[in-house]
C-alpha cells in the first residue's frame, strides 16, 4: 500500500471499496459503491485509526442512521481508570456509537490505553487536554509539545480528534460582548493562550503538520467549535459563525489532504433557530458530516439538560446533523458517573431514533412494529428484549407488580399492566371485541 492511499477517504477516491466500507454498507442497508463516492468526497467519514485493531467500522454522514457520542473521562478531582472503564462499558451497553476520553486529571494516556483496547466502537479525544496537562499552564503551551500529544495519541490508535484550529485571534473581541463569554474548554485555553501571547491559534498555524499525522495514520479530524454558545443569549452570534467560517475553510484543507473530517455544533440554541444553524453549516462546509451538542434548547433546568438537550437534538437531526453527542444530567454540575451515562445515552438514542424515523431511514422503524406486536401479545419478555434500555424496562414492570400488593399468576401478569389492570385494559378489550 502506498504512503498516498492511506486513508478511507484516499482510498476512496482511488475507487478502492474497503472492508470499513463494506461492513458500514451492510449496517446501513446501502450499497457499497454508494458508500464509496460519499468517502471520497468527504460528506461521510469512516473513524478508523489503522492502531485501533478491535474497532467495528461505523460511518457518519447526514446520508446514513444518526450516531450517538458519550463523553467519559477523568477530571483533576475525580475518577480513576476503573471508573471510566465502568463508563465505557455503560455507553456502549446502552447504544453509544462513538466514545470520547475527555480526560483532564492524571494518567491520562493510561486511561485512554485502557479505553481504547476495551472499545470495538470509535475513541475520540481533545488533545489539548493532555497538552495542557503536561505543560502545566496554558501560556506553557506551544506548537511542538501540541504536535507531540497529537502524534502520541495517534499512535495509540484514537480514531478522530477534536482540534480547535478554528478561534482565532481576531475573533476574541466579538466574545467579549457574550453574556457567558467561551463556555468551550478547549476554546477558553486557546482564547488566554492567544492573548498572553498576542499570537494566532497554534493549532490554526500547525494545521498542516497535523494533517500529515493524521493521514500518517487515518485519524479523522472533528473541528471543534471554540466559540460554540453557552446560552441561549449568545446563540448564532457574529462570534459562533466567523469561526465556523474558518472550520469550512479548514474542511476544504482536510479533503485535500485526503484527511477525513467532520464539524462540531453549536451548544446552547433556541428550538427555532435549530434548522438555521444545520443549514448554514452544510452550505459554507460542503455538507461534512455536522457532530452536535444537543443542543440544549432551553437554559433553566440543570439536572434535566439530558432532556432539554435531547428535544434540541431531534431536531438537529432531523435537519441534518449526523452525529449527536450527548449530554448527561449532570452537565453543568459536576462530572457524570455510570449511571448518568446510562442516561444520557439513552435519552440520545431516543433523539436518533426519533430523528431516523422521520427521515425514513432504511429498516429504522422495524425495531417499533416489532415492539408493537409483542405488546399486541402481551409478550412482554420480547418488548423487555426490544426496549431501549431493558434494564429500567424490566425494572418498572417488576415494581408496578409488587406496587399493586396482589399474588398474581403468570398468566394474569402477562395480561395487563398496573396502569389500567385486567378490566380496564384497552389492549386486551379490543383483542376480545
Amino acid at each position: 500500500m502506498s504512503f498516498l492511499t492511506i486513508t478511507q477517504m484516499q482510498k476512496a477516491a482511488a475507487g478502492i471499496i474497503t472492508p470499513e466500507i463494506i461492513q458500514v454498507a451492510s449496517s446501513e442497508f446501502r450499497q457499497p459503491e454508494e458508500i464509496r463516492q460519499h468517502v471520497a468526497s468527504g460528506t461521510i467519514v469512516i473513524p478508523r485509526n489503522i492502531h485501533h485493531t478491535n474497532l467495528v467500522p461505523i460511518g457518519i454522514g447526514r446520508l446514513l442512521r444518526t450516531k450517538v457520542n458519550a463523553n467519559i473521562g477523568n477530571s483533576a478531582l475525580s475518577s480513576c481508570p476503573e471508573q471510566e472503564l465502568v463508563k465505557l462499558k455503560n455507553a456502549l451497553k446502552y447504544g453509544a456509537d462513538t466514545v470520547m476520553d475527555l480526560s483532564t486529571g492524571k494518567n491520562i494516556p493510561l486511561i485512554r490505553k485502557q479505553i481504547i483496547e476495551h472499545s470495538p466502537a470509535p475513541i475520540g479525544t481533545v488533545p489539548i487536554y493532555e497538552a495542557l496537562a503536561r505543560a502545566g499552564k496554558a501560556e506553557d503551551l506551544n506548537e511542538e509539545l501540541i504536535l507531540q500529544v497529537i502524534r502520541e495519541q495517534a499512535e495509540q490508535g484514537v480514531d478522530y480528534m477534536t482540534v480547535h484550529s478554528g478561534i482565532l485571534l481576531e475573533h476574541l473581541p466579538f466574545a467579549r460582548k457574550r453574556l457567558l463569554k467561551i463556555v468551550s474548554r478547549g476554546g477558553s485555553i486557546l482564547a488566554r493562550w492567544m492573548k498572553q501571547k498576542n499570537k494566532e491559534n497554534p493549532f490554526y498555524t500547525c494545521f498542516d503538520d497535523i494533517l500529515k499525522i493524521c493521514m500518517e495514520h487515518d485519524v479523522t479530524l472533528s473541528l471543534g467549535d471554540g466559540m460554540r454558545p453557552g446560552c441561549l443569549a449568545d446563540a448564532s452570534d457574529q462570534a459562533q459563525f466567523a469561526e465556523l467560517g474558518v472550520l469550512a475553510k479548514l474542511v476544504s484543507r482536510c479533503r485535500a489532504a485526503g484527511v477525513q473530517s467532520m464539524v462540531e455544533g453549536p451548544g446552547h440554541i433556541p428550538f427555532h433557530e435549530i434548522a438555521m444553524n444545520m443549514r448554514r453549516e452544510q452550505e459554507l462546509c460542503g455538507d461534512a458530516p455536522f457532530y452536535i451538542l444537543g443542543p440544549v434548547v432551553i437554559d433553566c433546568a440543570p439536572g434535566y439538560d439530558h432532556i432539554t438537550s435531547s428535544i434540541g437534538a431531534t431536531m438537529g437531526a432531523y435537519h441534518g446533523a449526523s452525529m449527536l453527542c450527548y449530554v448527561t444530567p449532570k452537565e453543568h454540575l459536576g462530572l457524570p458517573n455510570a449511571k448518568d451515562v446510562r442516561d444520557g445515552v439513552i435519552a440520545y438514542k431516543i433523539a436518533a431514533h426519533a430523528a431516523d424515523i422521520a427521515l425514513g431511514r432504511p429498516h429504522a422503524r422495524d425495531r417499533d412494529d416489532a415492539i408493537s406486536q409483542a405488546r399486541a401479545e402481551f409478550d412482554w419478555e420480547k418488548q423487555f428484549e426490544l426496549a431501549l434500555d431493558p434494564d429500567t424496562a424490566r425494572e418498572f414492570r417488576r415494581e408496578a407488580l409488587k406496587e399493586s400488593g396482589k399474588e398474581l399468576d403468570h398468566e394474569k401478569k402477562a395480561q395487563y399492566c398496573t396502569m389500567c389492570g385486567l378490566d380496564f385494559c384497552a389492549v386486551r378489550i379490543s383483542k376480545e371485541i
